[in-house]
């Protein structure tokens, strides 16, 4: 059950990347070119669109005692520290240059194309190297 519910669950997220044109990376890097003048208001919507539907199933989803499949919730308060702030800054640069993060670039790479290939395989090494990275 709980890898179906994935499965599902990816699918609607690829199916909204694809549909909200996450996976057009000139888009992606419209929408971060707000100085210069060629802004791509459009993702505006996709990213308040998740915020308010985030927000509003938190609350909900906050209110049980843990997770439907099993588990804990996690807690956040003390997971900010260097190596993440090291890690988002990292990510921020990677998705203004490329126009993609790890969602969209899975995604677009049912393209196959080779800048997308590239990019794929180059974030997955990162996310490899990152495990060797020392937590504190």
């Amino acid at each position: 059950m709980h890898g179906f519910i994935s499965l599902i669950s990816g699918l609607v997220f690829g199916f909204g990347l694809i549909l909200s044109g996450m996976t057009q990376p000139g888009k992606v890097i419209g929408f971060l070119d707000f100085l210069g003048g060629n802004w791509q208001w459009d993702l505006m919507g996709v990213m308040g669109g998740a915020l308010t539907v985030h927000a509003l199933t938190r609350i909900f989803v906050m209110k049980r005692s843990g997770p439907v499949l099993g588990g804990q919730f996690p807690s956040f308060g003390s997971m900010i520290d260097k190596r993440l702030v090291t890690g988002a800054a990292i990510f921020g640069l990677g998705w203004g240059i490329a126009g993609f993060c790890p969602g969209p670039a899975i995604v677009s790479a049912m393209t196959f194309e080779t800048p997308v290939l590239v990019f794929v395989a180059a974030m997955s090494v990162g996310m490899t190297l990152a495990k060797f990275v020392p937590s504190k």
